[in-house]
């Protein structure tokens, strides 16, 4: 049960609304995510637009995925762990093994998707402040200064969500149940 509650359409402040209503219309329910963070209508929209922007980044879907993936793990959201596996495997076509093994904070064998997910654990460990060894490594798997800022852009997107999550403790939604963490398999 949720420590906070979950709105929706009927319920949310009006400042809330048109974010919810959107959200449903994209999504085709109302992600529990969505529902917590429209308790506080500037999260919310702080998480769409930010999420906008992270869309628009040069750092490739699957990159951006990684990101999400590994920012979950570290931090123990279930909750985005199941959302970001869903759309890893869905949207991005990554599959069931690779994306198990990111849902698991474990390396995957694929050389950039590898140092995607080692370069976004030493940003959340460091809080930023990586070795020159751990950025020298991310550009030598193809990467570049902006990569590395969209890394932290990534991280930043995640950590408002995985807290939130944390904080407001939702259920996963039945329609990410088969990709949250126990459920999904390869």
């Amino acid at each position: 049960m949720s420590r906070i509650p979950l709105l929706n359409t009927e319920t949310a402040p009006a400042a809330s609304q048109p974010f919810v209503e959107k959200a449903l219309a994209n999504n085709g329910f109302l992600p529990n995510l969505i529902g917590l963070l429209a308790n506080a209508p500037v999260a919310l929209e702080t998480y769409l637009t930010v999420s906008g922007i992270n869309a628009r980044a040069a750092l490739p879907l699957a990159e951006r995925e990684v990101v999400q993936l590994t920012a979950a793990h570290t931090h123990g959201c279930d909750f985005c762990l199941a959302g970001h596996t869903a759309i890893a495997t869905k949207k991005v076509g990554l599959d069931a093994a690779t994306t198990l093994h990111l849902q698991r904070g474990e390396p995957t064998g694929n050389a950039q998707l590898d140092a995607v997910q080692a370069f976004t654990k030493a940003v959340i460990a460091t809080r930023g402040a990586v070795s020159d060894e751990a950025l020298a490594a991310f550009k030598a798997a193809g990467y570049t200064d902006q990569h590395a800022l969209e890394v932290v852009l990534g991280v930043s997107l995640a950590t408002l969500c995985n807290f939130a999550n944390n904080l407001g403790k939702p259920a996963i939604n039945p329609e990410l149940q088969p990709f949250a963490p126990g459920n999904f398999a390869s």
